[in-house]
């Protein structure tokens, strides 16, 4: 069941084409947890370039779909309503399989630490129910 469709993660995250990475948010608790969706397509520009013939969705871009998830469980809370959060770090990113057109990643994060403006959590993106990657994300919530 989509919780959010692309039009409402848009009014939580300033991220818009190409960079928003989230298609639905399945799941939502905020300050606590999210599950989004990101429909890897062929289509995508980054395909261009990684890799000609090979096609492979940057782990790098995978570990932002994680952090935009998570930031729409931090910023769903009120008070900080249009606001941005921004990486504060990543630690233990593995990638333990390729994302490759027309795999489907399901995205979840769970927010473990909240202080004032800077929280932490554990990401894992799911292929057919298997870890892609994991990460520990910290995030600084500003203007």
């Amino acid at each position: 069941m989509t919780v959010l469709n692309t039009q409402q993660i848009q009014e939580i995250l300033p991220h818009r084409y190409p960079m928003l990475m989230l298609d639905t948010v399945e799941e939502l608790e905020p300050g606590e947890r999210a599950v989004a969706i990101k429909n890897i397509s062929i289509n995508e520009e980054i395909f261009q370039g990684h890799f000609p013939g090979n096609p492979t969705f940057p782990g790098a871009l995978t570990v932002e779909a994680l952090a935009q998830t998570g930031a729409v469980a931090l910023l769903s809370l009120p008070e900080f309503k249009g606001k941005t959060a921004y990486f504060g770090g990543i630690k233990k990113a593995r990638y333990r399989k390729m994302v490759r057109p027309g795999d489907q990643l399901r995205l979840e994060v769970k927010l473990d630490r909240l202080r004032g403006n800077v929280g932490s959590g554990k990401g894992i993106a799911y292929i057919d129910g298997k870890k892609a990657t994991t990460a520990e994300l910290t995030f600084i919530v500003g203007d």
